[in-house]
């Protein structure tokens, strides 16, 4: 299993709660905290989708420009 997922050039992290049973993760290299979870790896990456999704949307409506995902540059 990856550690990351990937939607619309954002990385979320994966990430496993032993205790709780259930899986979580973050939209990384963003100012803001966006977290998610799911009790299956097909839920989280759905989950994922639609939080990068909301936070698009929220500071589209906040007029707010979104922090630009991570971009690797080639040399």
């Amino acid at each position: 299993m990856k550690n990351i997922m990937n939607y619309k050039g954002y990385v979320g992290s994966v990430q496993f709660n032993e205790e709780e049973k259930i899986l979580h993760g973050q939209i990384k290299s963003i100012r803001s905290l966006v977290n998610y979870e799911a009790s299956n790896i097909e839920d989280l990456e759905a989950a994922f989708r639609e939080a990068v999704d909301d936070y698009l949307e929220l500071c589209e409506q906040e007029g707010k420009e979104p922090d630009q995902p991570f971009q690797r540059h080639s040399k």
